[in-house]
């Protein structure tokens, strides 16, 4: 139950008062006030009494609660319904259990409890004044009351505080129908308000191209100073002056380079961080909402994309539980590391992974070191419990590359990466489809002597990346894609096909996770889609593919590779990397490794298009 569904709530229990009082006073001119008798009339039995008590509330979003240690489990009262909670919760969290959605600001599951807002407060028997619920721990026998008189004029005084320096430019602000204070307001706030000085005024900051901020809008709830610190690993915001004079911002003048910056837009519950490419583009009841994947690399992170008529407006993450990937392979490896569950060290250029870590070296001479048990790392690596080997696709570029996946599989064996019950060995790739292409077989033939150098006929499926300089000057190219910025300037005939947005697609990341999308708008122009190309290809060149529909093609999927079709489960992995048994050498190329990636806002053909990642390309490299 969402925050606007309170607001709703609210107004129908005060019509049903109404209603209920309406009926009383209808009683007693009925039966008369003067020297008759009054009876109060019974609506409900006791038996059914018990039963609304004992009635079974649902959590709040369908959550789930798991017991790790069942014998400390306990039991509390919520609103006169009693809850099984584990150990460790908080009275929100039990709250939540018990059906019962409290309004927050601050809180946030995935960030650490700061407090500060002070809406959460709920009353708790023997408790002289409401308290937190956010950051105070639920205890065995608790009685907690939400909806009692004093609950809510806590909420309503806080929510007067909240709106006593807020700007009421509610029509101009692109949070305008999906704010936080809006719908809390409405459902928990009061009628008007009693300041009547003048309001404060705080001076806007530059974030980058990306966030927009509007800071006399912020209510200090300090959600992005938290997330920046704890989730991306930056300290660039942070809480700035005392009393009337605090506010949130930079400690010195300075642009927000992380690759997550743009994250802190979608927690913010107010209207002081928006989208700057968004802002003043649409009103989120115009925008139709569709559940996609992000396929600018091949972690597969979910994202929804908004969008009005034909027209993209904008994309968000969305949450999505029971997939197990990681949708920021760096940030869940740093939320490890935070913990104290992991040790990392790295080969390959230094640079900042916002956490602590070994830098071991730079060059495929350090894994011979640890695939010869000579580097002072491998006693850790040999003790962890489940290690984890993560190779870059990088290294496939190399002309060293089996030399260097012989020490990887060397330095695995030592370790005991891959075993029975555990599998640590990963291959980090670079694009949405290099999974699945894989799967279905769709690499160089074996023992082919002819390269793209070579080549007189060459057809670019969607290939944006590859050196097209390499391509001979009397060779057929063909190039069938969208957003085409490098390969389609040599290609002799091109075929447009549709971008993700606009087809039903499926994608296996780097994990081996299956996800399936659905188009989000119509094709644009001649565009079709890559199979329906590819079929119409077929027949014209006397080869006719029996694939007429996207059923027919799945079934052809399945035969080949059935895992495809296993929506948002994990294939696990083989251990190919016994199988190939490259040979070791210990004379393998001393050239360093290098990032296969220097711009993380230019991975694929439709950042390459974007205005704004240029804007973004133009503020990192000004920061360098």
């Amino acid at each position: 139950m969402g925050i606007g569904m309170l607001a709703f709530q609210a107004a129908k229990r005060s019509k049903s008062l109404a209603g209920r009082l309406w009926a009383v006073q209808q009683q007693r001119e009925a039966l008369g006030t003067n020297g008759g008798v009054w009876m109060r009339a019974i609506s409900s039995s006791p038996a059914r009494e018990t039963e609304a008590s004992a009635e079974k509330r649902t959590p709040v979003g369908g959550a789930r609660v798991e017991f790790p240690k069942p014998e400390e489990a306990f039991e509390v009262t919520v609103d006169g319904h009693p809850v099984k909670i584990p150990k460790g919760l908080t009275v929100l969290q039990a709250c939540e259990l018990a059906g019962v959605d409290i309004p927050r600001f601050c809180y946030h599951s995935r960030l650490s409890i700061a407090g500060n807002c002070r809406m959460c407060l709920v009353e708790v028997e023997k408790s002289p004044k409401p308290v937190a619920s956010c950051a105070m721990p639920a205890l065995p026998g608790m009685k907690i009351k939400t909806d009692t008189p004093m609950a809510k004029k806590a909420r309503e005084g806080v929510m007067e505080f909240l709106l006593m320096n807020h700007p009421l430019d509610c029509p101009i602000c692109d949070q305008g129908g999906e704010c936080d204070l809006q719908d809390q307001s409405m459902a928990f706030g009061s009628d008007r308000g009693r300041f009547v000085e003048t309001k404060r005024s705080v001076v806007d900051k530059n974030l980058g191209p990306l966030v927009k901020t509007v800071m006399t809008r912020c209510i200090q709830c300090t959600r992005c100073v938290r997330f920046a610190s704890e989730v991306a690993g930056v300290q660039d915001l942070g809480m700035l002056g005392r009393g009337s004079g605090e506010e949130i911002g930079t400690y010195v003048e300075r642009l927000m380079t992380s690759e997550l910056s743009g994250n802190v837009i979608d927690i913010c519950p107010v209207g002081a961080l928006t989208s700057k490419p968004f802002a003043f583009k649409a009103r989120n009841w115009e925008l139709k909402g569709t559940e996609s994947i992000d396929v600018s690399d091949a972690v597969g992170s979910n994202i929804r994309i908004d969008s009005r008529g034909p027209e993209v407006m904008r994309v968000l993450p969305r949450l999505n539980e029971p997939r197990v990937e990681a949708p920021m392979v760096n940030a869940r490896i740093r939320k490890a590391v935070r913990a104290g569950h992991a040790k990392v060290a790295s080969v390959g250029p230094p640079m900042d992974l916002a956490y602590d870590h070994q830098h071991l070296g730079i060059g495929p001479e350090t894994l011979i070191q640890i695939a010869e048990g000579r580097h002072p790392f491998c006693s850790t690596l040999a003790s962890a419990k489940y290690p984890v080997l993560i190779v870059g696709a990088g290294i496939f570029e190399r002309k060293d590359k089996d030399a260097i996946i012989a020490a990887v599989d060397i330095i695995s064996k030592h370790a005991k990466v891959i075993r029975n019950e555990w599998n640590g060995f990963n291959v980090l790739l670079l694009n949405a489809a290099q999974a699945g292409g894989l799967d279905l077989g769709l690499i160089p033939g074996s023992g082919s002597k002819i390269g793209i150098e070579n080549a007189k006929f060459v057809y670019l499926l969607g290939a944006d990346d590859i050196q097209v300089d390499k391509i001979s000057k009397d060779a057929f190219v063909v190039y069938q894609g969208h957003h085409g910025d490098r390969s389609v300037y040599r290609a002799n005939m091109i075929l447009p096909g549709v971008a993700f947005s606009e087809k039903e697609g499926t994608y296996e990341n780097t994990e081996g996770c299956t996800q399936q999308t659905i188009p989000a708008v119509p094709t644009v122009g001649d565009s079709r889609d890559d199979w329906k190309i590819l079929r119409a290809l077929s027949e014209v060149s006397g080869v006719k593919l029996p694939y007429d529909t996207v059923n027919a093609l799945r079934t052809r999927i399945r035969a080949v590779s059935p895992n495809l079709l296993r929506v948002d489960e994990r294939e696990p992995a083989s251990a190919w990397i016994r199988e190939l048994k490259p040979e070791f050498n210990s004379k393998m190329s001393p050239r360093p490794f290098t990032n296969a990636i220097d711009n993380f806002y230019m991975t694929d053909s439709i950042c390459r298009a974007s205005k704004t990642m240029a804007q973004c390309t133009a503020t990192l490299l000004s920061q360098k």
